[in-house]
């Protein structure tokens, strides 16, 4: 059914005491919320969805590029559209954990992705970055994971400041198939 937008705010009945704004529906963010599929203990046999995600198809696992150390996968639950990780295939908690070549490959998928990015989607620039540790915010802190988040010049609205939810204009099948086929060879 098309929805056409109006002036006029929609009369929604239960969702409590009614006001001038609309809701915009996200239910797919209560797995984040719930904790769905985050590991039960730090080991590899725990859980851990980055240990797992290379068994899978490219496509179901969300993986745009497969290396021998490292490989790069979208966010479940994004930032920003493109949002990828850059994860090692071993089970490794901390950066001076990693092997040289591991490190390497990590550095070099990065630089691979925001290629891929600025190709794929024309990012102005980007956020790059680790959370080490739960207590520096990471949300998966036993598998070590490089966040890659494209920018754009005005892509801060009022939807993330006020609203505190992002709009994502595209399903994460569609940016993973369009970045494979955008990344450097």
């Amino acid at each position: 059914m098309l929805h056409i937008m109006t002036s006029e705010p929609e009369q929604q009945i239960g969702v409590g005491t009614q006001d001038a704004f609309q809701r915009l529906w996200t239910p797919h963010r209560m797995a984040y919320i719930q904790g769905e599929n985050k590991p039960t203990g730090p080991g590899a046999d725990d859980g851990c969805p980055f240990c797992s995600i290379p068994a899978k198809s490219d496509e179901d696992g969300l993986i745009v590029k497969r290396g021998e150390q490292v490989y790069a996968v979208l966010n479940l639950y994004p930032y920003n559209g493109g949002h990828l990780m850059v994860v090692p295939y071993r089970h490794v908690a901390d950066y001076t954990d990693l092997t040289e070549p591991e490190t390497a490959e990590l550095a070099e998928l990065t630089k691979q992705a925001m290629t891929a990015l600025r190709t794929a989607s024309g990012a102005h620039g980007f956020n790059i970055g680790m959370n080490q540790g739960t207590v520096a915010g990471a949300g998966i802190a036993a598998h070590l994971h490089q966040h890659i988040v494209p920018r754009w010049g005005g892509d801060t609205n009022f939807m993330p400041v006020v609203g505190h939810t992002k709009v994502l204009p595209q399903l994460l099948a569609d940016t993973r198939k369009m970045l494979a086929e955008a990344w450097p060879a």
